[in-house]
C-alpha cells in the first residue's frame, strides 16, 4: 500500500505532541522577569524534548522518503514509535517540574530508549519489506549511530541515580549526534 497515509498520520501525531508539550508550560501571572527563574528547568526540558521530536520527525521523513510502499507490520511498527513519542510531553513535564530529579531523569531516558528501540524496529520492518538490496538497506548499513545511541541511553539511565545532570548531558549528546538529518539516506535517495 502507499506510504502517504502513514506519513500524514505520523506528521499529525508529531504536531500534536509538540503542541501538548508547549501547552504544559504554564504562563506566569506576574509581569516580572524574576517569575521566569523557577520555570527555567521546565523550559530546558521542553527545548530538549522539542529537539528530540524534531529529530524524529526529520529522520522519519527521510526514512519514508527512501521506501516505496508499506505493509501491515510497518504500520504497527510506526504506531509503536508514535506511542513512545506520545509519552514525551508527560516525561518532559515531570522532569522539568521536578528540577531534573534522578527518578524523573531516568524515566525520561527510558522513554528515549524505548523510542529509539521502536525506531530501530520500524527500520527493520521497512528493511524486511524492501529487501537487503534496497536503497534503504544500503543507506542504513550497520546502523552504528543507532547502536551507539542505544548504549548511551542505557548508560545515562543508570547514571541518573548517581548524577542526573550527567545523564542530561548524555541525552544532549545523543541529540547532537542525530541533529543533522541522516545523510546516508539523503545520499542514496539523491542518486
Amino acid at each position: 500500500m502507499s506510504k502517504t497515509r502513514l506519513e500524514a498520520f505520523s506528521d499529525a501525531v508529531i504536531a500534536i505532541i509538540i503542541t501538548i508539550m508547549v501547552l504544559e508550560m504554564k504562563v506566569p501571572h506576574r509581569p516580572e522577569l524574576s517569575v521566569l527563574e523557577p520555570l527555567l528547568p521546565v523550559f530546558v526540558s521542553y527545548v530538549l524534548s522539542f529537539v528530540y521530536v524534531g529529530i524524529y520527525w526529520n529522520n522519519h521523513h527521510h526514512l519514508l522518503h527512501a521506501v516505496h510502499h508499506v505493509r501491515g507490520p510497518v504500520l504497527w511498527a510506526n504506531l509503536h514509535l508514535l506511542f513512545w513519542l506520545s509519552l514525551f510531553p508527560f516525561v518532559t513535564g515531570w522532569m522539568g517540574e521536578n528540577n531534573f530529579a534522578p527518578l524523573t531523569v531516568a524515566l525520561y531516558g527510558l522513554v528515549l530508549l524505548m523510542a529509539a528501540i521502536a525506531y530501530t524496529i520500524l527500520i527493520r520492518s521497512l528493511l524486511a519489506s524492501h529487501g537487503k538490496d534496497s536503497t534503504l538497506a544500503a543507506a542504513i548499513g550497520s546502523d552504528a549511530k543507532g547502536k551507539v545511541s542505544l548504549a548511551i541511553y542505557v548508560a545515562a539511565i543508570g547514571l541518573s541515580f548517581v548524577q542526573s545532570w550527567a545523564s542530561v548531558f548524555l541525552y544532549v549528546l545523543v541529540a547532537a549526534i542525530w541533529f543533522i538529518p541522516d545523510r546516508r539516506i539523503e545520499r542514496r535517495v539523491g542518486k
